[in-house]
């Protein structure tokens, strides 16, 4: 019996379901989604904020994601739609087939944040800093999507650990390897491994302001440039190097002077009345109303005392004044004459 000595790929990544195709992609996404959007409520209301507020403000981030993610995929990549032999501007919207840049769908999703935040009166920093882990682990969660459709792998490898990969899904120059690093693997790793030092972070230094989301980005961001630097898929170069490890190497400096300046200008963390202040507010008239309500119970209760007639002490049994006290001949007891 011989040890694995390759992760072997999956041989479909689409099941039909009657006329209904289940994609491995979609449903990786859309899992993760959903793990995102449970954490990040679990941690919201832990802040101080109200159940349900995460999910209605993801019905504007996630669509918006999707878009900028899909977005910066083809506008990155556009010569694999709209290059000589490109794949034609049809294929540019099939979602589905794979294509999501990480980049666009932060930013993009971040304005759908901003307006779903916006329109409930919510300051986006601490929802961001909410989010943060539960949007780590649905990037490791969506990177199997990449298993399945067998994109995004690094150099040729004979790890025991590298993945393989079909003919026709090799890069041209690297039809005669089979094994490749499994950099969605790479990067579903350090994903959780983020999830956690922000998890961990963020209960140990009571992180605030956006100070977590920043951290999140910035961890995130140089395990990218790591492992962007293992791919050999087709890819833009700026100054010399890979696009993405260019955006990453600009999004880490970007992520620590904000945390760096937002420590000093808004240190420590927002009071839970500062995440929601319209539910505040209406926290704040009802408990007054209910003080009201008792004082005037208490004073009701006053009067009333007030209004009750002195009810007179019963005398003593026996107070005698001036009597004289006859023995009773039956019981051996006095009695008044």
């Amino acid at each position: 019996m011989s040890l694995l000595a390759s992760i072997p790929s999956p041989s479909q990544g689409v099941w039909n379901l009657g006329p209904i195709p289940i994609r491995a992609y979609a449903f990786c996404i859309l899992a993760g989604i959903f793990v995102a959007v449970w954490l990040g409520n679990k941690r919201w209301i832990a802040r101080g904020g109200r159940p349900g507020t995460v999910a209605d403000i993801a019905i504007w981030a996630v669509p918006f994601g999707i878009v900028g993610g899909r977005v910066y995929h083809v506008i990155t990549d556009w010569q694999l739609y709209f290059g000589d032999s490109g794949r034609g501007w049809v294929e540019a919207f099939k979602i589905w087939d794979g294509g999501l840049g990480i980049w666009g769908a932060v930013v993009l999703g971040g304005v759908g944040a901003w307006i779903g935040c916006r329109r409930r009166g919510i300051p986006l920093p601490p929802f961001a800093d909410a989010i943060a882990p539960g949007i780590a682990i649905a990037q490791a969660m969506g990177r199997f999507g990449n298993y399945f459709n067998q994109e995004l792998f690094g150099r040729p490898s004979d790890l025991p650990w590298a993945v393989e990969i079909d003919l026709k899904n090799r890069p041209a120059g690297y039809e005669a390897f089979a094994t490749y690093h499994p950099t969605f693997l790479y990067e579903s790793l350090w994903c959780l491994g983020v999830a956690a030092v922000v998890i961990w972070a963020d209960r140990r230094f009571r992180l605030g302001h956006g100070r977590a989301f920043a951290l999140y980005v910035g961890l995130y961001s140089v395990g990218r440039a790591w492992i962007e630097s293992l791919r050999i898929d087709e890819a833009h170069h700026f100054f010399g190097i890979r696009l993405n490890v260019f955006t990453a190497l600009v999004v880490i400096l970007g992520a620590l002077v904000y945390f760096v300046v937002s420590s000093r200008l808004r240190p420590g963390r927002e009071l839970p009345e500062e995440l929601e202040p319209r539910f505040a507010g209406e926290r704040a008239d009802a408990d007054s109303a209910d003080g009201d309500g008792d004082g005037d119970a208490s004073v009701d209760a006053g009067d009333d005392a007030a209004s009750q007639p002195a009810q007179r002490p019963d005398p003593p049994d026996a107070v005698h004044v001036g009597s004289v006290e006859e023995p009773d001949a039956a019981t051996g007891d006095t009695v008044d004459p």
